[in-house]
């Protein structure tokens, strides 16, 4: 069952569909490009052969990405417009499998079916992470590997953002109400705002660990010095982090 507040984040996913596709790219959008993708790549290692569930795929780079390198991939969302959007985007001959299908849940997926779970910021549109964190570890199969990026809590909270000087330019980065977890809103474009879920890092940490997960890995993406000379802008992004990247293990006997 979802909850209401996860009803209404997907009912502004679909709204802001069409705009979200038209920022991404095969790379997704630059962010993904420059700060993202390594990491998530790195951590999940070979693809090839793997069976792999993007568990939140939007307009369904990642899981092009994923099967380009060999993995068979089930692409799962909950938004009907984000789904067409990667259905178009997707050679038929491709080996992934598109489903509307609510992160939070899972309910449509067998358990021990997959080797891995990516969800690529997404955590923060579910108004249940508990629900969420066990609903991966009941569809992976043991030994398998959770990896999951996310907004960094620490830094992006709401009353956070940066503080500049007259002539506008960045001075430092504030943080505020950290601890206020809970839904808040923040604007889209020209859309209607989008609906965020800030949780504090020990709340994300402490109910993954109560999944059943072994925390292996936590990584705060900065811009390489390859990025930085494609992207100069970037550079702003080695004052504060913008995104975490976890990875995380079921334990257990290896599936057969």
């Amino acid at each position: 069952m979802k909850n209401d507040d996860t009803n209404e984040s997907i009912r502004r996913w679909n709204t802001f569909a069409e705009a979200y596709a038209a920022a991404h790219h095969e790379e997704g959008d630059l962010h993904k490009e420059v700060l993202l993708n390594p990491v998530l790549h790195r951590f999940l290692g070979d693809a090839d052969g793997k069976d792999i569930l993007d568990a939140g795929c939007g307009e369904g780079y990642f899981s092009r990405q994923l099967a380009a390198a060999g993995a068979v991939v089930t692409a799962a969302d909950a938004s009907s417009r984000m789904l067409a959007i990667a259905g178009e985007r997707t050679d038929p001959a491709a080996p992934i499998h598109y489903i509307q299908e609510n992160a939070e849940t899972l309910a449509s997926l067998n358990s021990r079916t997959f080797d891995a779970v990516i969800s690529n910021m997404v955590m923060q549109d579910l108004g249940d992470i508990e629900e969420a964190f066990g609903a991966v570890h009941r569809v992976l199969k043991n030994g398998g590997a959770f990896v999951f990026s996310i907004l960094h809590p620490c830094f992006i909270s709401p009353g956070g953002g940066w503080v500049k000087n007259d002539a506008g330019e960045k001075l430092y980065w504030k943080t505020d109400r950290y601890f206020e977890e809970g839904v808040y809103e923040q604007p889209f474009g020209t859309e209607e705002n989008m609906l965020l879920f800030h949780r504090t890092l020990t709340t994300y940490i402490m109910t993954l660990l109560r999944a059943g997960f072994t925390l292996k890995a936590v990584e705060e993406p900065k811009p390489s010095p390859a990025m930085l000379e494609k992207y100069p802008a970037f550079q702003e992004d080695l004052r504060c982090a913008d995104f975490i990247v976890f990875h995380a293990v079921k334990e257990g006997p290896a599936s057969s």
